[in-house]
């Protein structure tokens, strides 16, 4: 059960002296994941919390490894990469939900006929991205529709939606939300099965987290910058347009396909993902921690740090919090 927390945004400024810098890292290259970070940098809410903050792009590192190593002080989390390196030990807390629900789908060619439900992808080709994940999420999703879970694996990364329009493979995953609108805008058909249809947990997909050792230092500095960021969200789910025209202009061409994006935001906001009925943006739900987690546990990925998988059930209560982003008065 979520704990409710709602109140009017307002500026929580740090006392009146040299501007804090703080160190955001992004996850991937920049996409609407990101537009909350952007508002609030674009709006000055930052300025405002007195923080000066670096968005640093996505490189070979990721942003796990960089907030965990006190590179920099927060981070955009996938989910998953998340809970696998938190399990070993990563000096990482999670302190605020971007994505409410699972925006992964599979998905495959529409026009095809000879796949109409998961267990029909038995002996088919998956075009993948290399993780444990991938193979624990797919098997669960066509055992749990009768079939055996056994499918040959390729490992293409983002190639794998140029193989799957051209024939080349069968099925692979993607971010509805932005692969998924791209299809559209491609005039690509596809359908596509839900994880949690198929017996996967719902979860948050993307957090953002900070280094859980500054964090306990500096928490003052910790709650002007996420409730700065979470304003920033806000904004977005309220505004998807102006966010999306925001986004393209803080990312200095970046973002090639303007289409696209303002697309994207518009899925984020029509499917819910930025923000539940009657809740404040960017609350994490303890029964969805619990459950995911359970998942990821009982598949083998989550490992010790070294590299062993856990033997007993993690206690998770440690590894998020609720604490910094606005609360009711």
């Amino acid at each position: 059960m979520k704990h409710i927390i709602t109140a009017a945004f307002i500026a929580l400024a740090l006392p009146a002296t040299a501007q804090e810098k703080l160190s955001v890292a992004l996850d991937w290259t920049s996409n609407t994941n990101h537009v909350g970070l952007y508002v609030a940098q674009a709006k000055g809410w930052f300025a405002e919390a007195g923080l000066d903050v670096d968005i640093l792009p996505y490189t070979d590192t990721s942003s796990v490894t960089l907030i965990a190593a006190g590179v920099a002080e927060f981070g955009i989390l996938s989910a998953v990469g998340f809970y696998t390196q938190r399990a070993t030990g990563a000096d990482i807390t999670a302190v605020m939900a971007v994505v409410q629900h699972e925006t992964g789908r599979l998905v495959f060619n529409g026009e095809r006929d000879d796949i109409q439900r998961p267990a029909d992808l038995d002996g088919m080709i998956y075009a993948g991205f290399g993780s444990a994940w991938e193979d624990a999420l797919i098997s669960t999703i066509i055992r749990n529709d009768g079939g055996t879970g056994e499918f040959d694996t390729v490992t293409l990364g983002t190639s794998a939606y140029e193989a799957l329009a051209n024939g080349r493979v069968d099925f692979t995953l993607e971010v509805s939300t932005w692969e998924g609108v791209n299809s559209v805008l491609l005039n690509r058909p596809q359908r596509a099965f839900r994880y949690a249809d198929y017996g996967v947990p719902d979860q948050h997909t993307t957090f953002l987290g900070a280094n859980a050792t500054w964090l306990a230092e500096n928490p003052e500095m910790a709650t002007a910058f996420v409730q700065a960021a979470q304003r920033g969200y806000a904004f977005a789910a309220n505004n998807p347009d102006e966010a999306a025209d925001i986004l393209i202009a803080e990312t200095a061409g970046m973002l090639t396909n303007p289409d696209l994006v303002r697309a994207s935001m518009q899925a984020l906001i029509t499917g819910g993902y930025l923000q539940d009925a009657g809740e404040p943006v960017g609350l994490i739900d303890d029964g969805m921690i619990a459950d995911i987690t359970q998942f990821l546990f009982e598949a083998g990925i989550m490992r010790a740090e070294d590299g062993r998988p856990l033997d007993v059930m993690p206690d998770v209560s440690d590894w998020y919090t609720n604490e910094f982003l606005l609360r009711e008065e």
